[in-house]
């Protein structure tokens, strides 16, 4: 099974985030980060990098694609490295102190049952999703409606509004496309590069 250099993980994530977010509220927020289980949670409980490390892999493989999205396509509003990083790192704040280690029973390779380490969801702030991730952030820093828009609606047609009818995250990527690009992002993180990290062996 594959595994995660947390520490190196870490490490890149402080370096991306310190050079390039300068705003009020950044450096406490960091600190913040630091005191969680942000570096060292898994991204699910049982879909996309759900191993210990997860969440930080996740957040640098959808900063890594938002870069690459951001210069290919003309955004309109005030976009620039500080609030790429800013939706790239933190749109998953929402998984911090979210999810609990435990053990389930299954069947090993032979056929006998076995207790095998399993996560499952503890939501201490039951806010939603994207709106739980700008909560967050908003508890520290100050975000521009843009990158409160992008992370907002980043689950894009899987947020749940959306599969109850809402048309709000549509009318959001029109007004704000930073939105569609962080959800973009995000979907090839996870269905490319969280995947094929977790066929490493």
């Amino acid at each position: 099974m594959a595994t995660i250099d947390i520490e190196k993980n870490k490490e890149s994530f402080i370096k991306i985030f310190t050079q390039t977010v300068k705003r009020d509220g950044a450096e406490r927020l960091l600190a913040w980060l630091e005191s969680t289980d942000f570096f060292n949670a898994p991204a699910s409980t049982r879909f996309h990098l759900c191993i210990p490390g997860g969440l930080c892999q996740h957040s640098l493989n959808v900063y890594n694609r938002l870069c690459f999205n951001a210069t290919e396509i003309q955004l309109s509003g005030d976009v620039n490295a500080e609030t790429v990083a800013i939706c790239g790192l933190l749109h998953d704040l929402c998984k911090v102190n979210f999810y609990k280690l435990g053990t389930k029973n299954q069947k090993n390779d032979k056929g006998k049952w076995e207790k095998v380490p399993w996560y499952t969801v503890e939501d201490q702030l039951p806010y939603g999703h994207g709106e739980k991730s700008v909560y967050i952030i908003s508890g520290f820093m100050k975000l521009t409606r843009e990158e409160a828009m992008a992370i907002r609606w980043h689950m894009g047609g899987f947020d749940d509004s959306v599969k109850g009818g809402s048309y709000t995250c549509g009318n959001a990527f029109e007004k704000y496309p930073l939105g569609a690009l962080l959800h973009s992002a995000d979907l090839m993180a996870t269905y490319l590069d969280d995947v094929n990290y977790l066929k490493k062996e």
